[in-house]
């Protein structure tokens, strides 16, 4: 199902059309994803929501082989990512957006962020990001292993895998 809903922007007001579209999700359940974006000043919008009532939850996949790339992600606005191994932590914040995406298109997000510092930072920075993108080429290649967490207190997202531990969230102190 999709609907679209006339809505006013809230960054300048101009009226731009809300998307709400339900997908399923085999073996998983039915997502209502929300999307929109401003042709006025570029505005952009995007969550996910489980249609079924979840308990706050921690997930855990051991990514080892190339072919954990396709081990599906689900990450709602309020949910947090961390590979450890790597020391990558993905805070919610007011610009989070939600995502339907596999493993790779999580490690590709961080590879886009950590290419960003060539533009922006500093010279320790920039070898930060040299080494964490030589990381995660390994990663795809399925020559580092690493840890996937994701951490939702509203119970919104999941890590769609058999090997996927699922654990109750217990927010930090």
């Amino acid at each position: 199902m999709q609907t679209n809903v006339p809505g006013p922007c809230p960054s300048c007001n101009t009226e731009i059309q809300y998307l709400y579209k339900t997908e399923n999700i085999p073996y998983f359940s039915d997502i209502l994803i929300i999307s929109a974006i401003c042709p006025s000043c570029g505005y952009k919008f995007v969550d996910t929501q489980l249609l079924k009532h979840a308990e706050p939850a921690r997930y855990k996949v051991a990514v080892n082989a190339e072919e954990d790339m396709s081990i599906r992600v689900v990450r709602s606005m309020g949910a947090s990512i961390e590979i450890p191994e790597i020391g990558v932590h993905i805070s919610p914040g007011p610009q989070c957006q939600g995502f339907v995406s596999n493993v790779e298109g999580v490690l590709d997000r961080i590879e886009q962020v950590a290419k960003g510092a060539f533009q922006w930072g500093t010279d320790q920075e920039k070898d930060n990001a040299t080494a964490l993108l030589a990381d995660i080429v390994r990663i795809k290649a399925g020559a580092f292993p690493v840890t996937l967490i994701l951490e939702d207190p509203d119970g919104n997202s999941g890590i769609i895998s058999d090997k996927t531990v699922t654990e109750k969230y217990v927010p930090e102190e």
